[in-house]
């Protein structure tokens, strides 16, 4: 049964992401925007993350000399 659930799963996953990539064409008088849909935000955060952890092990680092 477990097999069956992950294979249909599967089927519907990439059956649609294939669905999803077709874009509609536009006449030239629109104008693209990009997509910045909080990458900015996200890059941010994991380099205040990494930036704590890396923090946190040199802390621990000299406690444990």
């Amino acid at each position: 049964m477990e097999k069956r659930l992950i294979f249909i799963l599967f089927v519907l996953f990439f059956g649609l992401s294939n669905s999803t990539m077709a874009q509609p064409e536009f006449d030239d008088d629109v104008v693209d925007t990009p997509i910045d849909g909080g990458i900015a935000i996200l890059i941010a955060s994991g380099l205040v993350f990494g930036a704590k952890k890396i923090k946190k092990s040199s802390i621990e680092t000299k406690h444990d000399l």
